[in-house]
């Protein structure tokens, strides 16, 4: 009896453990898309109620405000934040991070994050039994320091370079997307958010900053500027040519169509010679697993029925 009712309940977890493999995927993709409708219609709601309220010439929302008249408003010390304070908020835009609040945060993360490491170092320093010199922990506690001071801009270049690779991998597919409507007819901005939709299963990242550019370009006067923005918040070769040649294509008047095909076809090769590269790459970095992991148990499999009969035959002889 025991036994039938373990068999029992194996057999429904395994049962439920199906059923959310099978359903996760699909709840991750109603999750990705309502994700990107609630950053789109945030970005809509900021831009028209900064042209209800005249504002327009203004720095609109909260994604492209300078991040040094964003932490001088807090510290009135706007001639010590200067450049710094404008790449810190272009790198946590590039990141995907919005907030108005995040380079004060960033800030506080800077000084924070040392502080915490290296008191943490000490602890660990006083708690040993063992004899440690002074210059050995001075090089302890400095280097944790620096770790803590350097690890805010490390997690946010990998978030960074996670981002804009998957921009990079998704633009080409959307590039022959926006052609293929712009050929029949369709105008940009309607173009632009009509692409967004489509790859918002595919890409995310992607289609959360094309949706905001459709916006933008739908709110504001100035295209132009709206393109820049783009180009800052990706951060990506891909984002960054993308802007460049439309603008080019609209102040010199040439086809909107024949520069999206050329960046296509540009952006495809580049992501070939990028995967050419990588596979390249491949063979010396296998180099040192393959010597320490293949090897010896290549030679083991090899020699040891070798060095076993030889064990054996010198202990019957």
């Amino acid at each position: 009896m025991e036994n039938e009712v373990l068999i029992t309940v194996v057999s429904a977890l395994i049962a439920a453990a199906s059923f959310a493999a099978f359903a996760l995927p699909f709840l991750n993709k109603t999750e990705k898309k309502e994700r990107y409708r609630s950053v789109i219609e945030k970005r809509r709601k900021a831009l028209f109620e900064a042209t209800r309220d005249g504002s327009m010439n203004r720095v609109i929302a909260e994604d492209t405000v300078s991040a040094a008249d964003n932490m001088a408003s807090m510290f009135k010390v706007q001639q010590l934040v200067g450049k710094m304070g404008e790449n810190i908020r272009d790198n946590l835009l590039q990141a995907g991070i919005r907030n108005p609040t995040a380079p004060l945060k960033f800030m506080i993360a800077r000084v924070v994050a040392p502080l915490f490491l290296c008191s943490f170092a000490m602890i660990i320093i006083a708690g040993t039994e063992k004899e440690i010199s002074s210059t050995t922990k001075m090089l302890s506690i400095f280097g944790m320091g620096f770790f803590g001071f350097k690890l805010p801009d490390i997690l946010i270049k990998n978030k960074i370079l996670k981002r804009q690779q998957e921009i990079n991998l998704a633009f080409p597919d959307s590039l022959d997307m926006m052609l293929i409507c712009v050929q029949g007819g369709i105008g940009l901005e309607q173009t632009i958010d009509r692409v967004a939709a489509e790859i918002a299963d595919h890409s995310p990242t992607l289609a959360e900053e094309l949706g905001i550019l459709s916006a933008e370009m739908a709110m504001l006067n100035d295209r132009r500027q709206a393109l820049q923005d783009f180009a800052r918040r990706v951060g990506s070769g891909a984002g960054k040519t993308f802007s460049t040649a439309l603008i080019q294509a609209e102040q010199y008047g040439t086809s909107i169509s024949q520069a999206m095909r050329v960046m296509s076809d540009e952006l495809r090769d580049m992501r070939m010679s990028l995967a050419e590269q990588k596979a390249a790459s491949l063979p010396p970095k296998l180099t040192v697993p393959m010597i320490l992991f293949f090897l010896p148990a290549l030679f083991i499999i090899i020699l040891g029925p070798a060095g076993i009969q030889a064990t054996a035959a010198g202990v019957g002889g």
